[in-house]
């Protein structure tokens, strides 16, 4: 079954200053954030297959968009993370269901690679509920420049049988990053640790 959106909304943030120092080149992130039905709201369900098969098609859509917001090919992206938001008569298993079992492999196919865990986060709230997609580096788990995280939220949305559904992809790490770890430069990309 393919998600009823509602609407799609497209983030970016691109830091130039932090601390009175230029951050050069900018540091870029985006987002890309599609509001659908959910079609459990208000009842529990056991099979949560429809939710999965709407967790693959969202994570191409809003990979892709997110990619295209900061005009890069995919592969050019560095970290990467994954959130939801589900209104008042949803259940945090709603967003797990599309989250996690096949939304990070056609997420990955627009990036070209992936070979680390996808942050993810879930919450529960009402319409223009703030929260968070946790971000890190896409390919090795270790690089702490890559810690990191993108606050979003939709005035309108969650409604009680809604889930807001979000991606976040950057081009660089942290701002003027300088707490060690493993820098890009030695990142391996096999383990999806280092």
């Amino acid at each position: 079954m393919k998600a009823k959106i509602r609407k799609i909304v497209t983030l970016v943030e691109e830091t130039l200053t932090e601390m009175g120092r230029q951050v050069s080149p900018p540091a870029r992130r985006a987002a890309a954030l599609a509001v659908i039905e959910n079609p459990f709201a208000g009842r529990y369900v056991e099979d949560l297959t429809e939710l999965m098969d709407i967790g693959e098609e969202l994570g191409h859509l809003l990979t892709e968009r997110a990619v295209q917001a900061l005009g890069i090919e995919g592969p050019q992206a560095q970290s990467y993370g994954k959130a939801a938001a589900v209104g008042e008569n949803g259940e945090l298993e709603h967003a797990a269901a599309i989250l996690h079992p096949k939304f990070g492999a056609p997420a990955r196919k627009v990036l070209g690679k992936g070979a680390a865990l996808i942050p993810s986060s879930k919450k529960r709230g009402g319409p223009g509920v703030p929260f968070d997609i946790p971000l890190g580096h896409k390919d090795a788990a270790f690089v702490r420049s890559h810690f990191d995280g993108m606050e979003v939220r939709v005035a309108d949305a969650p409604r009680a049988d809604e889930i807001v559904v979000a991606v976040a992809v950057t081009d660089s790490g942290r701002p003027l990053p300088r707490v060690g770890g493993l820098k890009v430069a030695e990142i391996k990309g096999e383990d999806g640790l280092r």
